[in-house]
Formats: structure tokens, C-alpha cells, sequence
């Protein structure tokens, strides 16, 4: 799933209630806001469900507005009496503070990447005429915004190299705007496009314009809440007005329907993908941009059976990822002089891994696949001949692998979760692969230990999870453990470095990621087993990971958190409420928590592909059986547990956070802390500065050392 008001002091002390509040519950010293409840109810298929807190969905009333400011005065006091906070936040930083380059890529003679010198809330885009020439500053999103809440969203250079249309985001909106800048002025054109969200750009072959997509501009004040349907394809002349620009494409017929344009490398036509929500099943359409106009286009794949994804083409030979009749997926060609079924060749089969791209790059294809949850990279020729396998470090994850078709030059990214990695310039001829950049951290790679096991669901499913800690650990049940999970959206879950969850392993903790169903790692039916009317495997996987890491000593309730965000945030709220008694501490980050009403905000009505909808009989009973705020039941001790948001996410709107949190303090008897944190001038996570990102990150630490009584008395001595 898949992209306000000043901050308020996390230096506040103590515990705070305005005026209009009065305590609900206490808990570990702990006087929490009560938050009204209202009689606002609605029925489903006869069955009468209480929504008491639906005065929460608006966040911006005045009560909404004093709750979070109680909410959060709560938090950051309690969060203030952790007296190691300041001191994980000052090693999170220390080690943050390094050289980070992001994956270059090529365009006419020119090479863009991007890179941050450490600390600064964002990465800076360069450019450089050659490997070895001294870069340029292109773009610098720190100059957007004094306190870094305004990001670089977007980025696509023109074929010649000489534009790049680029997009900004505030407050970590999915909303963008879209600007044109010259690259060898380094100054902005006059265009600006608004009102675009979830759409690149794609440059035509000259560089005269691109191929973008948007909605209609929202009515009165409801960009951040209101449902987006009827997205709208457009082609923008550069020096031209946006209500200037050419409608190409819509589907006034049906409002769900997603479209997404791709401009062929050789220039020669435009590649339509029509989608419906987050569901991988998707429509092609295609049209000769040399044929005069942009026409009828004509259709390729007219239904929605299974998953294409255009790679390029040979002429008239397009090549297509697809998992039709292939749940690991398979390369196809489809000639569309001979666009019939039974003239398609395939050129990949299907394999025992995952495949998860390929590019193609100096006539050949470089296949990236998942084997067991971690990266392995073929190549071939573009007959399907199998060439060589390209060696990598060890148990990681690559990205990268962009370029052209008539260039031998690609670059990728290596990295894994005790390994920041480093960028590779890749000759796909000889197979020749030389470090770019390569990062230094003041830690040992070596002290670190990552282990892959598997394990056992309820229903006998065998589930891969990593485990990773600081060598020397001891299972004797007594090591904090941070399980995290996602679950969902045919996403996968790979190794991947992060100074965040070093400290953790620094401090002593083990961090466990289970690959659950409803991800990717296995391809269609792996992701189709945790969906709708089978969701209860996503959470039943995660369950039975705990148990576990508890049955085999890792770890022991007292001393086990369970976290994830978004998708992974609606993960665990609902393994909190199903098994409350299974873990000390629960970290759900701006998760899906009302499954009854998910689709009646902004783009979530794209999310019933995974979750089903409750306008369904048989799937309301489902979602109700799993949402979190409608399973909390009062008198129950739930676990430590702090809830993170942001105020104005237009993705998961924050009102799932807030009735949740709202909800779960009322039903709390325990004495464990249950909090809400909420972040002002954020969204849902992308585009947020790194000071933001540290300090976030210091008070998840600093809360689980606080719940799980972790012991830190040696730590960096």
C-alpha cells in the first residue's frame, strides 16, 4: 500500500489532559484521554455493528484535533522517562551518518544518481557526463522545505538526457506535483502539473513531452479523504499549460480502472497497463505512435486474467513477464503482427523460483529471482538461451539492473540485513562486475549473524524466516525479539540494511522477519493464500512464528514485540487481539484497523482485490472476524502496545489508528502501557526526512526498552 498542524513537543514531561478529557484508564502510572463515544452505528447484512468512535475520522474538528494533542502529550511522557532515549537516539544518528548512493542509471550520455552525504533529510539527484567526471547537483530536495517535510516523489529523464520531469510531495501525500527542469541550466521550466497520484512520467523518443496520469481536482477540502476513482491519461507538451494538455486515454465506463503508460525504448509506440486496484491481474493496449495521432489504440490483452508486465520489444516482438498458466511467472513474446495465442513463444519458462523482473540490456535479459525469499540473478540471450548466473555476496537483495537494449552498461544494488551493500557497474557482455561506490559504517559487518529458518504453520504450511542477531547470543529464552511481518499485496519481503534495526542487534535484540502468505516470495498462489476468505493464514503464519521463536528459546513472551507497518500494521492488530497473550510489547505502524469501512477513503477501495469488501456477505464475515478495533474486548490485558501514524496520511487514513488506539485504551485492564504516537506533517512513510526517521525510530527502541525491560547496562562498553 503501495505511497497538518506543527509538531508537538516530544519534550513534553509528564502526564497532560486538556480540559474536555477525563481519565478512562490508568495503567503503569499512566492517565489516558477518554475519547467520546458516540451511538453511531450501521448495519451489515442484518447485522447491527457500533462505529462509537466515527467522530475520529475527521481529523481536523477541534475535539479530533485536542485528542491527538492529549494523545500525544501521553506518549512523548512516557516515552520522556526512558532514561536510555537520548542514547539510542545518538547511536541510531552516529551510524546513520554515512555515504548512501542510490543505483545510477544511464540516459543518452549522461549518468544520474542520487546521494546523500549522511544527515541530510533527503537525497541529493546529481549528473555527470561520463563515470569519472566530477558530478553535478541536479535536484536538491533539501532546498524544498526548512524542515524537510517537502520530498522528491518522482523522477524520469527525457531519452536525450537534457530534461527531467520531476515530482514533489508535502507532508508525505500521495498527491504530487510534477515540474520540468533543464538539466544543463539546472533551471525549472514554467510547467507545473497538478493533482497526479500514483503515475510517472514517460518521455516520447524527441523529448517533446510525456505521458502522465491523473484525477480530477478534488472538491471543497476533501484531497486528503475523498475515494479517487476515474484516473485519466495525459500527454503533456513541454512549455504548455497543464489545461492545455491531450486527454489520450480514460475509461469513463469503469471508475476503478488504474492507467499506466509506458513509452516503447525505441520510441515507437505507447504501452497502455489497465489495472483494477492493487490486483496484479491487468489489461495491455498499445498504439503506434508513428501511425499519426494517438487513435483508436489497439487491445493486447482484453481481460483480466492474469499479471503482464511489458520488458520491451524487438520491432514488432513484445516481451511480457506474465504468470499466466505460471504461478512463479514466465518470459513470453507476443508478436502483434500475430498477437493470436497460439503464436506465443516463450522464452524464460517458469522455474522452482520466483520471477520477480527482467530487463532487458544489450540483447540480453537479466532475470532477478527469489529463491526462498533472497535474490538470484540469471542472464540470457533474448532467444531464452541461458548464459550465466551473476554471482552475488550472499543472502541479500538486488535492485537496480536498468539501461537500453543497444548498451552492454547496467548498474545494480547489493545489499542484505547486516550489509549496507554496495553498487555494482555491471558489463553484461562479459559478465564483468566492478564496485561503483561502496559504503563505510563505523560497525562490524562480521559480529553479525543472519540464519534462515523454516517453520511450520497451522495448517502444516512450511513458512521461511530470517533470523538475525549479534553472535554470541544465548538461547536461553531471555533475548528481546522484534518479529516483524507484512503479509499482503503480492509484496515480498527481502534482506534489507537498515541502521535502525543494527542498533536493535547492537542493543542485544534478535529482529525476525516471517515470510507469511499474501506476499510475493512464492508467487501467485502464495500470495492468493492470504487473501479475502483466506486472510486468516497471513495472521495464523505470524502466530505460529511467535510461538516458535518461543518454543525454540530464541525468545519468551516477556521479551517478545511484534511489529510491521501499513498492511503489516493491520497484521498485527489483529494477531494483538487474537492471541494477546503471546507477546510482551506490540508495534503497529499506520495499519488498516477498521476492515468495515477500509474502502471509503481515498484509494482504499483499490485494497479489496486483497481484503475483499464488506458490501460482500461472505467477506463482511470474514473482515469482521479479523478486524482489529471490532475484536478488542473491554476487561482484557492486551500487551505493551504504541501505535504510530501519521496525522494527515492520505493512504491509511489515520482515523484506523485513532479508533483503534482510542478503542484499545477503553478495553485495556492491564497494567502494560497502550499508546498512541502521532506524527504531525507526515503521511504514510515516503518522503520523510531522515531527522524524522531517526527520532521515530529512537522512540520505537526506546519503547519495547521500556516494556521488555530490556538490560543495557553493557551495551557499547
Amino acid at each position: 500500500m503501495m505511497k497538518k498542524v506543527a509538531f508537538i513537543s516530544s519534550s513534553t514531561a509528564g502526564v497532560v489532559c486538556l480540559g474536555l478529557f477525563v481519565s478512562s484508564a490508568v495503567a503503569a502510572g499512566i492517565t489516558y484521554p477518554k475519547a467520546r463515544k458516540s451511538d453511531q452505528s450501521d448495519v451489515y447484512h442484518g447485522v447491527k455493528v457500533a462505529d462509537p468512535y466515527r467522530w475520529l475520522e475527521d481529523v481536523d474538528t477541534p475535539e479530533s484535533r485536542a485528542w491527538i494533542e492529549a494523545e500525544n502529550k501521553v506518549t512523548f511522557g512516557y516515552l520522556n522517562s526512558i532514561a536510555q532515549r537520548k542514547e539510542i537516539a545518538s547511536r541510531i544518528k552516529e551510524l546513520w551518518d554515512y555515504e548512501k548512493y542510490g543505483t545510477p542509471f544511464k540516459e543518452s550520455n549522461r549518468y544520474f544518481f542520487t546521494k546523500n552525504d549522511g544527515l541530510q533529510n533527503h537525497s541529493v539527484l546529481y549528473y555527470a557526463n561520463s563515470i569519472t567526471e566530477t558530478p553535478k547537483v541536479l535536484i536538491d530536495p533539501n532546498k524544498f522545505s526548512a524542515d524537510g517535510t517537502v520530498a522528491l516523489s518522482g523522477l524520469s529523464v527525457g531519452p536525450l538526457g537534457n530534461h527531467i520531469a520531476y515530482g514533489i510531495s508535502k507532508s508525505g501525500s500521495d498527491w504530487q506535483e510534477w515540474r520540468i527542469r533543464e538539466v544543463d541550466t539546472g533551471e525549472d521550466k514554467e510547467d507545473v502539473l497538478k493533482w497526479i497520484k500514483f503515475s510517472g512520467a514517460s518521455w516520447t523518443k524527441r523529448s517533446f513531452g510525456f505521458f502522465y496520469s491523473r484525477y480530477d481536482e478534488p472538491t471543497n477540502d476533501g484531497a486528503l479523504q475523498d475515494v479517487n476513482y476515474f484516473q485519466k491519461m495525459y500527454y503533456h507538451r513541454l512549455g504548455s499549460e497543464q489545461s492545455d494538455d491531450e486527454l489520450v486515454y480514460d475509461r469513463p465506463d469503469d471508475k476503478e480502472i488504474g492507467i499506466s503508460a509506458q513509452v516503447t525504448d525505441d520510441g515507437h509506440y505507447i504501452i497502455i497497463h489497465l489495472s483494477k486496484g492493487t490486483s496484479p491481474k491487468n489489461m495491455i493496449s498499445y498504439h503506434n505512435l508513428f501511425g499519426g495521432g494517438m487513435g483508436v489504440f489497439n487491445k493486447l490483452i482484453d481481460k483480466f486474467e492474469a499479471q503482464f508486465d511489458f520488458v520491451d520489444n524487438d520491432g514488432t516482438l513484445f516481451w511480457f513477464l506474465t504468470d499466466l498458466n505460471a504461478p512463479r511467472k514466465r518470459l513470453i513474446g507476443i508478436n502483434i503482427d500475430e498477437p493470436g495465442r497460439e503464436h506465443w513463444v516463450e522464452l524464460i519458462p517458469e522455474s522452482k523460483d520466483t520471477l520477480q523482473s527482467v530487463s532487458a540490456i544489450g540483447g540480453k535479459f537479466i532475470a532477478h529471482y527469489l529463491k526462498d525469499a533472497h535474490s538470484v540473478v540469471k542472464i540470457f540471450l533474448n532467444d531464452g538461451t541461458f548464459v550465466r548466473d551473476l554471482k552475488l555476496p550472499g543472502i541479500g537483495s538486488v535492485g537496480g539492473f536498468t539501461g537500453h537494449n543497444d548498451s552492454n552498461e547496467t548498474f545494480y544494488r547489493y545489499t542484505s540485513f547486516t550489509d549496507p551493500g554496495s553498487v555494482y557497474r555491471y558489463n553484461v557482455d562479459s559478465g564483468e562486475g566492478t564496485v561503483f561506490r561502496k559504503p563505510k559504517l563505523k560497525f562490524n559487518p562480521d559480529d553479525y549473524v543472519t540464519e534462515q529458518i523454516f517453520y511450520k504453520s497451522k495448517d502444516g504450511t512450511r513458512i521461511p524466516m530470517f533470523l538475525n542477531y549479534k553472535k554470541g547470543m544465548k538461547r536461553n529464552g531471555k533475548t528481546p525479539t522484534y518479529l516483524y511481518g507484512y503479509g499482503g499485496f503480492n509484496i515480498s519481503i527481502t534482506p534489507r540494511f537498515s541502521v535502525s534495526n543494527l542498533v536493535w542487534m547492537e542493543m542485544g535484540g534478535i529482529f525476525a522477519v516471517a515470510n507469511i502468505r499474501g506476499g510475493g516470495e512464492y508467487g501467485k498462489e502464495w500470495h492468493e493464500a492470504g487473501t479475502k476468505l483466506t486472510k486468516q493464514n497471513v495472521f495464523d503464519d505470524f502466530i505460529a512464528a511467535a510461538e516458535w521463536l518461543i518454543d525454540n528459546k530464541y525468545t519468551s513472551t516477556p521479551k517478545l514485540a511484534i511489529g510491521g507497518g501499513s498492511n503489516g500494521g493491520l497484521l498485527v492488530g489483529a494477531c494483538l487481539t487474537q492471541r494477546p497473550d503471546l507477546y510482551g510489547a506490540a508495534l503497529p505502524a499506520v495499519g488498516v484497523m477498521d476492515m468495515l469501512r477500509f474502502q471509503k477513503f481515498t484509494i482504499g477501495w483499490a485494497w479489496t482485490s486483497d481484503y475483499g469488501s464488506a458490501d460482500n456477505a461472505d467477506e463482511f464475515k470474514a473482515l469482521r472476524a479479523y478486524s482489529p478495533v471490532h475484536n478488542l474486548k473491554p476487561g482484557t490485558s492486551y500487551p505493551a502496545t504504541m501505535v504510530t501514524t501519521g496525522d494527515h496520511d492520505d493512504r491509511v487514513v489515520p482515523a484506523h489508528s485513532f479508533k483503534f488506539a482510542a478503542a484499545l485504551q477503553a478495553a485495556h485492564s492491564g497494567s502494560a502501557p497502550v499508546l498512541i504516537r502521532i506524527e504531525t506533517k507526515a503521511g504514510h512513510g515516503a518522503g520523510k526526512p531522515t531527522s524524522m526517521r531517526i527520532e521515530e525510530a529512537a522512540d520505537r527502541w526506546s519503547f519495547l526498552v521500556g516494556t521488555l525491560k530490556m538490560d543495557l547496562d553493557h551495551w557499547r562498553k
